[in-house]
């Protein structure tokens, strides 16, 4: 009898831990790889106990373990993974993306000038350790060019990323930047700064084999600003002959094309400017917000799932999915809830969350803190309090329950010096 075939996931933050039984589905089972000792506590971590093992990389040592094991394929769990994931495969010698292009799937400033070397539209950018190197740079791209974006080189889920109007703005979201550590524990070292590009943002998630790539879904972004920074509001499914989606398919196959993604999954963030499509930056990984359950429903399957067919039957993934897209079952939306309250979480609602889970549209409801967490007001992606998963033939009644989760959303979390009736 053959033994069942083993994986590898490097770094399996937020989504990465669904792979595991995306794996087990056909058989497999996965091992898991940290790139670095120490685990992240900004974003929700590896799931070990849904993984047949743990190693912590260091380097020939860990490559001669993971030999032993004969692993079939290796994945990156998250952005913080790409680039071990990369250097794996290949040095074993299995389906890779290589590394010749590996900083430019997940380096943004190696990314833009990647997609500009082949002619394809992307934000003009620059990098600098020193905040005023970003002004000098801003001043001499001309002086209308405001405003301008100014984030990490290498992080996630909206982390310190600002929209600057002045030149002092600039200089102070470099400095934030610059003084601390990215989401996954990683130096800022340098700063990134990127002209604004004007219009509405999509989601195009992809997974791909041997170059040829199948598109699983177009998601709208609604963001707001909300001190210069944009936070999440609600991701919308749209049609996949809805404009402008057909040019952002072209677009996205471009620029994975661009930038040697040839196997896995990928998450893509693109901007419909007056021009065109013009990326904001792209992950050799999985949709952080995907929901395996809800994308079954509206999508007829899940990226997590698509992307083990890939590895495990390349021969039916072909056949099945390779070069094609996809098709809208019913509509969606993922609503990540806002807050303007600071403090300790004393206790969760279940009442409240009761009532957001009756809503005839809601399909999940993730409840992201826990007692003894800390809620603070809503900057970024990491900090919305509440996430939640709705679809429904009637495009008015989601419409209606995503306003619905609003109003409810504050009555979820009692902090510490709330009144008995908690959040008013």
């Amino acid at each position: 009898m053959n033994a069942p075939p083993t994986g590898v996931v490097v770094d399996a933050y937020t989504t990465g831990n669904l792979l595991p039984a995306a794996f087990a589905a056909h058989g497999a089972r996965l091992v898991h790889v940290q790139t670095r000792r120490a685990v992240s506590t900004a974003l929700p971590g590896p799931d070990l106990a849904r993984f047949a093992g743990n190693l912590v990389y260091a380097g020939e040592p860990t490559l001669d373990e993971l030999r032993a094991l004969a692993p079939a394929f290796v994945v990156a769990g998250q952005d913080s993974g790409v680039a071990l994931a990369d250097l794996i495969s290949e040095r074993l010698g299995l389906p890779t993306n290589g590394t010749a292009l590996s900083t430019a799937r997940w380096d943004k400033h190696a990314m833009g000038e990647r997609l500009r070397a082949r002619g394809l539209r992307c934000a003009r950018q620059f990098r600098s350790a020193d905040p005023a190197d970003l002004v000098r740079w801003r001043k001499e791209s001309g002086p209308g060019d405001l405003p301008v974006v100014v984030k990490p080189l290498g992080s996630a889920g909206t982390d310190r990323v600002y929209v600057c109007r002045t030149d002092a703005e600039i200089e102070a979201a470099a400095a934030a930047v610059l003084g601390g550590p990215d989401v996954y524990g990683r130096p800022a070292g340098e700063v990134l700064v990127q002209s604004f590009l004007e219009g509405t943002e999509y989601i195009v998630d992809s997974v791909s084999r041997d170059g040829e790539h199948y598109f699983c879904g177009v998601w709208r972004y609604h963001k707001r600003l909300v001190g210069g920074r944009p936070v999440y509001d609600r991701d919308t499914l749209l049609a996949p002959d809805e404009e402008p989606v057909p040019a952002l398919l072209r677009y996205v196959g471009e620029v994975l094309d661009a930038l040697g993604v040839r196997h896995g999954s990928a998450h893509a963030e693109v901007i419909a400017t007056p021009d065109g499509p013009a990326l904001v930056e792209v992950g050799a990984r999985m949709n952080g917000n995907m929901h395996p359950g809800l994308h079954r429903l509206c999508l007829g399957h899940d990226q997590a799932a698509l992307t083990a067919l890939a590895y495990l039957r390349p021969e039916e993934f072909r056949a099945r999915w390779a070069g094609r897209a996809y098709r809208r079952l019913r509509p969606a939306a993922v609503c990540n809830t806002a807050t303007g309250r600071s403090g300790v979480v004393v206790g969760v609602d279940p009442g409240a969350v009761a009532r957001v889970e009756a809503l005839e549209s809601v399909h999940a409801v993730a409840v992201k803190l826990a007692p003894g967490d800390r809620m603070r007001p809503t900057t970024d992606l990491l900090s919305s309090p509440l996430r939640v998963f709705l679809t429904h033939d009637d495009p008015a009644v989601l419409d209606a329950d995503v306003r619905a989760v609003r109003a409810l959303a504050e009555r979820v979390y009692v902090l510490a010096g709330d009144g008995p009736g908690g959040a008013s």
